[in-house]
């Protein structure tokens, strides 16, 4: 097996003048072909250095360094740098999941110093391990969000985000008539994302025509999307793009304002910049003038502590408050900083991730509404949220039930409802009840879900 490596380059212009500034990954490829033309193309002020191929995608090269037993690729980058990288990467029969790799970490990085870690690499092979806001690409170009932290071995249960424009027939929905651009690859996007219709709707689609992406769930009695590991082809996590954004030179005037916005809550909030990350268009360097910050916060004590402080921010007029939607003035997680619209959410640190799939079975029984009072709202600021709740109070005669079955926690699949009321609240819950039995114990108890994607009318709304 050859060995290569990803190094910088010190300078523009003719190639006889480049010069390797920075190893900053190693790849291993089977096989590697195409250097007929490779040989002794330009001598470089290296002295393990025997050769140079360099490819004719201007003004993106990906270069083959002869080194010793060894081949080095260097890249100068450019606006299309992804794309031109995977059709270089083509050119000399390298595969586009294994380009992936080392193209999750080099992507816009405007040519600055960097030190490029391999979790990338991980990923695809399958160590990474996924957490709710994670967004990830497959083969076939959908851009996905992961859903939740319970995913089966070497799967991702996930809800699709962006659908690539020559595959928007398939799907019977309303489109937003905007369309959205990542290098060269076109993309639109449900006007509505969360609904049960639609998430059927994407459901139907991939059962038809990408069987791989839906898997029944023995534990949930029902088939989900669920994205098997060897068909994603790039991952995306807030932490690392936020990173990637901090260090990049060049930033335009949304990133200077997300920049800013995130230095200064972590400033105020005490938490560090590192609990911070970059979620949405941003995080994919698919936004524009008009795209807001969507930015996560990693812990649920660091993000109330950042809560506090986007108030104290608000009282100051240092940033405002956006209430357009019905639980806007509840939830508060939506602003303005700078003429710039935002939004922030909770995401689980690993140590707060208490279960993992396969531990519980969850059994529907029927749908229920009725009023509450929340006990515990520890891990209400996720997704899926969680409320513990007591003092259940049927609203109709079909959602009466007996003493043992009475709900002890109402989990909201929507993150729209997260976060939407504090221990001592009463709400009023529409859902489905649901049995869940501890497979090794045979323990079982009974919550109610909103957003099992069978039922439009479903809902906690805080009284």
């Amino acid at each position: 097996m050859l060995c290569y490596a990803v190094v910088r380059h010190c300078g523009h212009g003719d190639a006889v003048n480049w010069r390797v500034k920075q190893v900053l990954c190693v790849l291993s490829f089977e096989r590697v072909e195409g250097f007929e033309q490779a040989w002794n193309r330009v001598r470089l002020h290296n002295p393990l250095v025997a050769g140079v191929f360099v490819s004719p995608f201007a003004p993106f090269c990906w270069s083959i360094l002869h080194v010793g037993d060894c081949a080095v690729c260097w890249v100068v980058w450019s606006d299309d740098a992804e794309e031109e990288a995977f059709s270089c990467a083509d050119e000399v029969a390298v595969s586009e999941a294994s380009a992936g790799v080392f193209l999750h970490r080099l992507n816009c990085l405007d040519g600055e110093d960097i030190n490029v870690d391999l979790e990338a690499t991980d990923a695809v092979a399958g160590k990474w391990v996924p957490r709710d806001g994670d967004t990830f690409i497959t083969k076939d170009n959908f851009i996905f969000y992961v859903f939740g932290y319970e995913h089966p071995r070497d799967r991702v249960v996930a809800f699709l985000k962006y659908i690539p424009v020559e595959y928007g027939e398939l799907f019977k929905i309303k489109f937003l008539k905007k369309l959205w651009k990542k290098g060269k690859q076109q993309y639109v996007r449900a006007e509505k994302l969360y609904t049960a219709a639609n998430y059927n709707a994407f459901l139907e689609v991939f059962k038809r025509s990408f069987r791989d992406y839906v898997f029944h769930s023995p534990f949930s009695h029902k088939d989900v999307i669920c994205v098997p590991l060897k068909q994603i082809k790039r991952v995306y996590a807030p932490n690392e793009c936020l990173q990637t954004l901090l260090r990049k030179k060049r930033k335009d005037k949304l990133e200077k304002v997300a920049v800013r916005l995130l230095t200064l809550l972590s400033k105020k909030s005490k938490v560090g910049l590192g609990d911070f990350g970059l979620h949405g268009s941003l995080a994919l360097n698919m936004h524009t003038g008009g795209s807001d910050v969507d930015f996560v916060v990693y812990g649920a004590g660091n993000f109330r502590r950042v809560e506090r402080a986007v108030e104290r921010l608000a009282r100051k007029n240092v940033l405002g408050y956006v209430f357009t939607k019905r639980l806007d003035m509840v939830r508060r997680y939506r602003g303005r900083f700078r003429d710039v619209l935002f939004v922030f959410n909770a995401v689980r640190k690993p140590e707060e991730v208490k279960t993992k799939y396969g531990v519980f079975r969850y059994s529907p029984v029927k749908p229920v509404k009725f009023y509450c009072t929340v006990q515990d709202d520890g891990e209400a600021v996720f997704r899926p949220a969680f409320y513990g709740v007591s003092g259940y109070v049927p609203i109709d005669k079909e959602s009466v039930l007996a003493e043992d079955t009475m709900p002890n926690r109402v989990v909201s699949m929507i993150g729209y409802y997260r976060n939407v009321a504090r221990r001592g609240d009463r709400v009023r819950v529409s859902g489905m009840l649901e049995r869940v039995e501890h497979v090794k114990s045979k323990k079982t108890s009974f919550q109610v879900v909103v957003g099992t994607a069978t039922n439009e009318d479903e809902y906690i709304w805080p009284l």
